[in-house]
């Protein structure tokens, strides 16, 4: 077989060699984008390049997941290479799908693409030979939290637990048989380099809230109505007055939306939606923030005389990337690119469940360069393919190669010093609890909380 050098050179070949079938994979999923737990179509496309490699593989996890698995010639750690396949919704993106206004605008497509070049570097060059344990190539649903009524209502009709993809596959069991996970996230920041790594980035809770009114005619007879649209409004504001009260080494970020207004202009409002975000640093500052935007609901709701309905959702793990692994990643970055070309970044302040991963495993996240336009905007897309989705290939396969290679003693030596925040239980119970539906009625001030 030769050795770990040889073998890394003979991978690199074999993706370069398939260059032009992995842009095709990136370019396909980029033209057909599709939200999460509803990657129907991108999932097949790996589910039949899996088969074309001869991959024995899982599909239909947490509903649209696909689970990859290549043994080596001894026993030893199994190592995820992940890759996320759902969109986000950019509907003025020049590629958003018509219909539902998908669109890849944050580099899915690129991880899966850089996914499925790594499977198939590894499966060309035989590298399953010189290594000693698994490598999983996990194509995974529902990065991206959104269209959270949407994921609520498979809650409630059992056929979701959580509401992310990497939380539901956790919660499963499909992650029971993984000792440590790496993936690499697209960038367009053009004051970064083409590699990147964080030591850390923001988690978060989901919050669904619905102020509740009553209509009346909004000419005629507004005093006969309570307006659920100026209870949101009081709320909006009492969560911006929080703002100067929140620590700033807590990195938290607030951004309610409202979803529905009102129904019809000549009618007071009697039903508002709204959903958002609660993030920060630790579980603790987010926890810990949530309070403060629950009181500023309630203060809207009392404000009108209105009732609130609040709905608190467990997110994403603040993301905690592993030292250790993040050297052996970093060696191979600097391989191929170049040491001028790996740099390290600050905290993060958007939200990733690799940050629930990396509470339970050591896992990392890291940041390489391909796309242009700011990301979750009209403007982003692949620039340069090469480095979006050819680069992240090798980067896996090569970050797998140093891990298993030999007897596996890199990734046993990982394994032995990590120190995981929490257990898969204790994990699981952590989410469960954040789960909480309150009604406050503001004219009594009469809360339930379930």
């Amino acid at each position: 077989m030769g050795t770990k050098q040889e073998l890394k050179q003979k991978i690199c070949e074999a993706i370069n060699r398939r260059k032009a079938q992995i842009e095709r994979v990136g370019d396909h999923i980029m033209a057909h984008p599709e939200t999460g737990f509803k990657e129907f179509e991108t999932a097949k496309l790996v589910s039949n390049t899996m088969e074309e490699f001869g991959i024995s593989h899982e599909a239909g996890l947490a509903i649209t997941g696909i689970k990859g698995v290549l043994k080596g010639k001894a026993p030893g750690p199994t190592v995820a290479l992940i890759g996320e396949l759902d969109s986000l919704v950019v509907s003025d993106h020049p590629m958003a799908d018509a219909d539902t206004g998908a669109a890849h605008a944050c580099g899915h497509n690129a991880q899966i693409a850089g996914l499925m070049g790594a499977m198939m570097g590894m499966v060309d060059s035989r590298a399953a030979e010189a290594l000693a344990g698994t490598v999983v190539f996990f194509a995974v649903p529902a990065e991206e939290y959104v269209e959270v009524e949407y994921r609520l209502g498979l809650v409630k009709e059992k056929r979701l637990g959580f509401l992310g993809g990497k939380p539901e596959l956790v919660r499963l069991g499909c992650f029971d048989d993984i000792d440590m996970a790496l993936m690499i996230h697209t960038h367009s920041d053009p004051e970064m380099r083409k590699v990147a790594v964080a030591p850390s980035c923001n988690g978060c809770v989901v919050k669904v809230i619905r102020f509740l009114g009553r209509a009346a005619h909004a000419g005629g007879a507004p005093h006969k109505g309570i307006n659920a649209l100026n209870a949101a409004h009081v709320a909006i504001a009492a969560i911006h007055a929080q703002r100067e009260m929140f620590r700033d080494r807590d990195a938290i970020r607030v951004h309610p939306i409202i979803t529905k207004g009102g129904d019809i202009v000549n009618v007071v409002p009697a039903e508002v939606r709204m959903e958002t975000y609660v993030r920060g640093k630790t579980n603790e500052a987010i926890l810990e923030a949530n309070q403060k935007v629950d009181r500023a609901l309630r203060a809207g709701a009392m404000a009108l005389g209105a009732k609130v309905e609040i709905e608190t959702l467990p997110g994403y793990m603040p993301m905690r990337n592993d030292p250790a692994l993040q050297e052996v990643f970093k060696t191979n970055s600097e391989l191929l690119f170049g040491v001028d070309e790996y740099c390290e970044v600050g905290h993060r302040t958007g939200s990733t469940d690799m940050g629930d991963l990396s509470h339970i495993m050591p896992a990392v996240h890291p940041y390489m360069a391909g796309a242009s336009g700011p990301g979750h905007s009209a403007e982003w897309h692949i620039s340069d393919k090469e480095m979006g989705y050819v680069a992240p290939a090798k980067s896996l396969a090569l970050t797998a190669v140093d891990l298993l290679y030999g007897k596996a003693e890199k990734a046993k030596a990982i394994l032995k010093d990590h120190q995981p925040a929490m257990t898969k239980a204790e994990y699981v119970r952590f989410q469960n609890r954040v789960f909480q539906r309150e009604v406050f009625d503001g004219e009594t001030g009469e809360r339930e909380v379930g």
